[in-house]
């Protein structure tokens, strides 16, 4: 096995180098400007080039406000880019992980019987951000076009990088009590557990689409708390709603994701978000 990680400067492609190079899978990493995933004939001569019998594509514009005002780059690289990948996996017949994220739903949930339940992988996808739009035109392309796929949806991601984490720790530092939003609910989702899915994912030929997220679910505001708690911080921290926190992009209510495939192939090794938080709050200090 080969494989050809895209976006290897982000959360998550740092710890897939990691972990491919633990568990001495043959990698090499590519990032922009060198891999744009806007240009079909340059990535070609790279992936051409490198022979991959896998590529795990992390690349994506992530920021989701900066995804409303910039509609046509959105569409570009999280859409066309996947499709482009797709197109050169069929042809050159290799293994395609397309990286994809709860916004892809409405982000209301699923009401069955009158009680909420998280998303599953066959549940209509409904985006209400470019951010989402753009995914959703992704995954529909990588499983339209290449044969051999894994579509990885995730949520909450925090690892090596900017992330929620890091940002309530550096506030905690210079303010004497914080806000956060406590009507938005989630699992965060340690990019470990992440990486060690798709990692299992490509050794074998379970292709399809995929929830991966840690167990467990929490508000933003709890998620602070447990932060806080873990790291022995004292602050006192006040729950606020969406709307005295409005962002250019409209965030999900409820964007909790089930991993019923990774549950009924046996390979769903996520860990309660309690736990992986706990680890990586270590790793940090």
């Amino acid at each position: 096995m080969k494989v050809l990680l895209t976006g290897c400067n982000g959360q998550l492609g740092r710890e897939l180098t990691q972990q491919l190079s633990e568990k001495k899978i043959f990698h090499v990493g590519y990032d922009i400007p060198e891999f744009d995933i806007t240009n079909k004939e340059k990535i070609t001569e790279i992936i051409e080039k490198e022979q991959p019998t896998v590529i795990i594509n992390c690349g994506a514009l992530t920021n989701v406000d900066g995804c409303e005002t910039q509609r046509d780059l959105a569409m570009n690289i999280n859409g066309s880019g996947p499709e482009k990948l797709a197109e050169i996996a069929r042809d050159l017949d290799i293994v395609l992980v397309q990286v994809s994220t709860d916004y892809v739903f409405d982000g209301a949930g699923i009401v069955e019987n009158g009680v909420l339940r998280p998303y599953v992988e066959t549940d209509p996808v409904d985006p209400k951000t470019v951010y989402g739009e753009s995914k959703a035109v992704g995954e529909k392309a990588v499983s339209k076009i290449a044969p051999k796929y894994f579509i990885v949806r995730t949520a909450w991601l925090y690892g090596d990088g900017n992330n929620f984490v890091k940002t309530m720790l550096d506030l905690a530092g210079k303010h004497p009590k914080l806000t956060v939003v406590d009507d938005q609910v989630g699992s965060p989702t340690s990019t470990v557990d992440l990486a060690t899915a798709i990692i299992d994912l490509i050794g074998t030929e379970h292709y399809g689409l995929y929830h991966g997220t840690c167990e467990g679910q929490c508000s933003w505001y709890d998620f602070a708390l447990e932060i806080f708690r873990l790291s022995g911080i004292e602050i006192p921290v006040e729950p606020v709603t969406s709307e005295q926190f409005v962002r250019p992009a409209p965030r999900p209510k409820y964007s909790v994701l089930e991993n019923k495939a990774l549950n009924d192939l046996k390979m769903n090794h996520f860990r309660p978000w309690q736990v992986s938080l706990a680890e990586y709050l270590e790793k940090l200090q």
